[in-house]
């Protein structure tokens, strides 16, 4: 029967050369992410053999960044965004246009017009939404504090970058423009696009979390209730992709955009943490399509043709990019862990700098090998993103050891890195110390407060800290692996550790510190994985862990009461509980 196969092809060819390559890629000890990339250049049109079908691959490659945002709006709520606002918003426009000046600056250098230096400048700004989720997970710190900074930088940029692509043709002549761009600016008209955009994405926020907060949530909670386990896969599905497609078609926001904010209605429902697991093999499945499909736009050539403009991008990228995003954030006081993290998530470029590169280029503002130079940046970066991360601990002993101003930044001369002299004695003793105010950690302290058992809480979310201390709890700022954060939560004599952080790499590392500090204090854990709780049980004998489930929040504050109770009726600390799951 005579048909086209063009998809069959594509995603064949596409799956079968990743896996290939991307195995072959781990037996070298480099990330899968460069086997990926590299099955990209393998099958596109600038190299000899099959060519896929680059059209189709973009297409497949949107639904993956569609799947994956909506799992990260799964785990992210309107509350987080909130909470991080005032270092995310200062810090992705600040970010941005530091950015922006270096790749104009360059671009100028080489004898670019105005226009085209804009335009390469913002490509070059803006950071890629997989490569940034993908190894946010590979950590396992994307529910962390740090990644909720890195993911709400992130949304910022995406905002920021829907009001350029809406304002850049109508300014595209006064930019120096050619064919398809407008010979006059027209002021009013300027404004009138602006105001259409704000009113737009404005809408698009309002509808989601006022009608779309109630709708979806009841519309999973129907699907669920039917037991079908396929039809509850698809509603998952078909509301990641079709809210996101409506969200573009109605209202101009990105696809990306709108699929985080259709996980972050979906996150208000009981289900949603099964609709993650749902969704979690489409979202790897197509993801890797999309680094493929960046694969496919790289010309080889231009390595050795442009040699050093190359490497004037990639500098840019990821070390100009990276530079300024640390100094911001510890601009914000945060600690030198947290900008060293966030600032390698935003040292690479993706799917917004490939949009705005092709309008630049319709528009006549960006010159050819332009295009070229971008995609270039791109590959390059996304391939030695991994290795940045893998680079963040040696980085930091290595800094500790010979930098005397790294030192200085890790001090705790923070007012809100120590508890008050007014504290209270009854924080300083046989109290539960709670590392984490997230989800669950909010949880746990509304049950300790309303039986009046004192706790102090250990946060890296300086805002949250404030708010705390003016509702007269108890906190400290800071990182719970620095031993300093725990020492000033008096954990020396404190009767348990809650950690409630889903960050699970550094888990370890805070129970060593305490269990150094304090032999006989218990710990409770929650954990994503029933190996790692396994694991923990085995090295520390007086941990409880939590696997994270729909009810995790609820058993995690009940056996804490239990135990917290039971050790004051003693009013000695008893031998530590053997461990269990």
């Amino acid at each position: 029967m005579p048909h086209s196969v063009t998809l069959i092809h594509t995603i064949a060819a596409a799956l079968g050369l990743a896996l290939a390559l991307g195995f072959l890629a781990t037996r070298l000890r480099l990330p899968a992410l460069v086997g990926y990339l590299l099955a990209g250049v393998v099958i596109g049109p600038f190299t000899p053999g099959f060519v896929a079908d680059a059209a189709m691959a973009s297409q497949l490659a949107e639904i993956g960044v569609m799947l994956l945002m909506f799992g990260v709006g799964l785990h992210f709520s309107f509350g987080d965004l909130l909470a991080v606002r005032k270092i995310a918003v200062p810090g992705a426009v600040v970010q941005m246009m530091v950015a922006t000046v270096l790749g104009m600056a360059l671009a100028t250098w080489w004898g670019w017009s105005l226009g085209g230096a804009l335009v390469f400048g913002l490509s070059l700004s803006v950071a890629s939404t997989v490569v940034l989720l993908r190894a946010l997970e590979t950590l396992g710190i994307l529910d962390s504090h740090t990644g909720r900074i890195a993911v709400g930088w992130l949304v910022v940029e995406d905002l920021a970058m829907v009001l350029v692509l809406v304002l850049l043709p109508p300014l595209a002549g006064w930019l120096g423009g050619g064919a398809g761009a407008q010979e006059e600016l027209d002021t009013a008209q300027l404004w009138r696009t602006l105001g259409w955009t704000l009113l737009q994405v404005g809408g698009f926020v309002a509808l989601m979390l006022l009608v779309g907060r109630r709708l979806f949530p009841w519309v999973l909670w129907q699907v669920a209730r039917t037991g079908s386990r396929e039809l509850f896969t698809l509603c998952v599905v078909a509301a990641a992709v079709g809210i996101a497609f409506g969200s573009a078609a109605l209202f101009g926001v990105s696809f990306a955009l709108g699929a985080f904010f259709a996980g972050m209605v979906m996150r208000e429902s009981e289900f949603s943490h099964r609709a993650a697991q749902e969704s979690l093999p489409l979202r790897d499945a197509f993801a890797v399509l999309f680094f493929v499909s960046v694969g496919m736009l790289f010309n080889p050539s231009v390595l050795w043709e442009r040699p050093l403009q190359v490497l004037a991008v990639v500098a840019i990228i990821m070390v100009g990019k990276t530079l300024a995003a640390a100094a911001l954030v510890l601009a914000f006081r945060y600690p030198l862990q947290t900008a060293l993290t966030v600032s390698a998530s935003l040292a690479q470029i993706g799917e917004f700098s490939f949009i705005l590169v092709a309008l630049g280029a319709s528009l006549g503002l960006l010159p050819p090998e332009g295009a070229s130079l971008v995609l270039a940046g791109a590959l390059i970066s996304m391939a030695l993103n991994p290795l940045l991360f893998h680079a963040i601990a040696p980085l930091q002993d290595w800094l500790r050891a010979r930098s005397a101003l790294a030192r200085r930044l890790e001090q705790r001369d923070d007012p809100l890195a120590e508890l008050p002299m007014s504290t209270d004695s009854r924080y300083l003793a046989r109290q539960v110390v709670l590392v984490g105010y997230g989800r669950v950690g909010r949880r746990v302290a509304s049950a300790l407060a309303a039986n009046d058992i004192p706790f102090v809480v250990a946060e890296q979310n300086r805002e949250l800290v404030e708010s705390l201390r003016v509702d007269g709890i108890a906190a400290v700022f800071g990182d719970a692996v620095d031993p300093a954060v725990l020492i000033q939560a008096h954990i020396a004599r404190a009767a348990m550790l809650v950690i409630a952080t889903p960050d699970s790499l550094n888990v370890r590392q805070i129970i060593g510190t305490a269990l150094a500090l304090n032999p006989a204090i218990e710990t409770v854990v929650r954990s994503h994985s029933e190996d790692e709780a396994r694991r923990l049980v085995q090295e520390c004998d007086s941990t409880v862990v939590f696997l994270a489930d729909e009810a995790l929040a609820q058993s995690m504050s009940r056996h804490v009461l239990e135990r917290t109770q039971a050790r004051q009726a003693r009013h000695t600390g008893p031998a530590p509980l053997p461990g269990h799951v």
